[in-house]
C-alpha cells in the first residue's frame, strides 16, 4: 500500500466501479417521490475524457486506464414532467467528482464542495447519505423553481 494516496488507475477504477454505483443507489432511494412525477428517468455515470491536466501532452489519451481523468460523476435526467396544468419539461442535474492529485471533491459543480476524500479513504454510509440528501435537496429546489415559472 502507498504511503500517500495519489490519483492512479486503481484509485479511479474504485471510484468508477464501486463508489459511483453505490452512491447512485442512495440517490435513487432519495429520489423515489420525485421520479414518480416524470415519464422517464436516467441516472448514469460520466467520465470527462476531454479535459486535460495543465502541461500534459496533447497526444496522450485521457482515460480511466491511464489514470489521468480529471472529472467523473453522475448525471440524472428526468424526462417529461407529468402534471395537469403544467407544460412537459425535462430536468438534468450533474454530480461532479473533481479529481486532484492526492484527493477528490464531490459537489454539484467545481465551486461548491460537499465532501473531500483521499483516494485511499473509505466511504461510510453517512458519506453516501450526506451527498444523496444534498443532491436531492438541490434537485427539488430546481424543480420547485421550474414549477414557479409556470404558475406566475
Amino acid at each position: 500500500m502507498q504511503d500517500s494516496p495519489i490519483k492512479d488507475k486503481l484509485a479511479l477504477r474504485k471510484l468508477y466501479e464501486t463508489i459511483l454505483p453505490k452512491l447512485a443507489q442512495h440517490i435513487h432511494q432519495h429520489l423515489a417521490d420525485v421520479i414518480a412525477l416524470f415519464h422517464d428517468f436516467k441516472l448514469e455515470k460520466l467520465v470527462d475524457t476531454w479535459t486535460r491536466e495543465p502541461g500534459s501532452d496533447a497526444a496522450n489519451e485521457i482515460s480511466l486506464d491511464k489514470g489521468n481523468v480529471n472529472q467523473m460523476g453522475l448525471r440524472l435526467r428526468l424526462e417529461g414532467f407529468q402534471r395537469v396544468g403544467a407544460d412537459n419539461f425535462d430536468l438534468t442535474k450533474d454530480l461532479l467528482f473533481k479529481l486532484e492529485r492526492t484527493f477528490y471533491t464531490i459537489g454539484p459543480n467545481q465551486d461548491n464542495v460537499w465532501l473531500e476524500k483521499d483516494y485511499l479513504q473509505n466511504w461510510e454510509d453517512t458519506d453516501y447519505e450526506l451527498v444523496a440528501e444534498k443532491w436531492t435537496e438541490q434537485l427539488i429546489d430546481d424543480l420547485t423553481q421550474r414549477l414557479e415559472k409556470y404558475t406566475l
